[in-house]
């Protein structure tokens, strides 16, 4: 009995001595303490926002953006991919004959002042060789009314000679664009609040460097945009249309026309003989002079001679 009293108590021992030397190596163990960070220097308050590379960018909010504290951090930047709105150009030449070019150009025109379009040229040929009468309008016409204008321009020829219609898909090409706009006015809302914040002279200098680049830069992307704005709101289209009635064509191998074209050449001719002469006073004046002395001098003779 006393021998398994003693086996019980030496396990007892032997279950403390353990447990008490693993609490002391817990206590021991080494805590490993990180340095403080250097303190930032001066030159270093002002350093410019980094653009993030093209396989870290964020999508975010301006909002979000704004939160962000300054400093040497990358740029996150508005992806507008979700703007899923389809953006077409179109554009055209159609050339047609038709009965009567005058009326034929006023409804052309009529409808166009309809629909809310506008005409960029607008030119009259005549072929006298050739016997036709031609005219050319170079339109630009809201995209949701080409259409309709389209078939108001074919409805009023006698023969289509040719049309041809391009349509172009710029979706993918405008997202862009509006993509980097957005991302530079960004950029340069970052650079204004460091320029409000900088003290040093060079600091300011270096940041206002970088603001007149990013301005010229977003004044370019602008226009780019614009430009394609309106290429997509308003389609154009080129009309020719011409006739071969005779009585509508000035062929110019009449006599009557003959007669006023050589009237007015030679007006325009006695014209340029008077002004020529008026411009040469000088020599009218001399002249002058001469057939005055010579009628003088006849007259004496004349006088003696009696």
């Amino acid at each position: 009995m006393k021998k398994y009293l003693f086996i019980l108590f030496a396990i007892t021992l032997a279950f403390a001595a353990c447990k008490h030397q693993g609490g002391e190596k817990f206590k021991v163990s080494e805590v490993v303490l990180s340095a403080p960070p250097p303190p930032q220097l001066e030159s270093q308050k002002f350093a410019a926002p980094v653009v993030a590379a093209d396989n870290e960018i964020v999508e975010t909010n301006a909002n979000q953006i704004a939160d962000k504290p300054l400093g040497n951090e990358k740029l996150t930047v508005v992806n507008r991919a979700d703007d899923t709105e389809k953006k077409i150009i179109k554009e055209g030449e159609i050339r047609f004959e038709t009965s009567n070019v005058v009326e034929t150009r006023r409804q052309i025109i009529s409808s166009l002042k309809r629909l809310g379009g506008y005409a960029d040229d607008d030119s009259e040929d005549t072929n006298g060789d050739a016997g036709s009468k031609e005219y050319t309008l170079r339109i630009r016409i809201p995209a949701k009314n080409f259409d309709a204008f389209l078939g108001t321009v074919s409805s009023t020829a006698t023969k289509i000679d040719s049309r041809n219609i391009r349509i172009k898909d710029v979706t993918s090409q405008f997202i862009d664009i509006k993509t980097r706009l957005d991302n530079k006015k960004l950029l340069e809302s970052r650079y204004l609040q460091l320029l409000n914040k900088a003290t040093k002279m060079s600091d300011l200098l270096q940041i206002e460097d970088k603001l007149a680049e990013i301005r010229s830069d977003i004044e370019s992307t602008q226009s780019q945009l614009n430009y394609m704005s309106k290429q997509v709101t308003y389609s154009s289209l080129t009309i020719t249309f011409y006739t071969r009635q005779q009585e509508q064509v000035a062929a110019g191998n009449g006599f009557s026309y003959k007669l006023k074209s050589a009237l007015i050449s030679g007006w325009e001719s006695l014209q340029n003989l008077f002004f020529g002469l008026l411009s040469n006073w000088y020599l009218l004046l001399v002249i002058a002079l001469l057939i005055v002395f010579v009628k003088r001098w006849r007259g004496r003779r004349m006088a003696k001679q009696a």
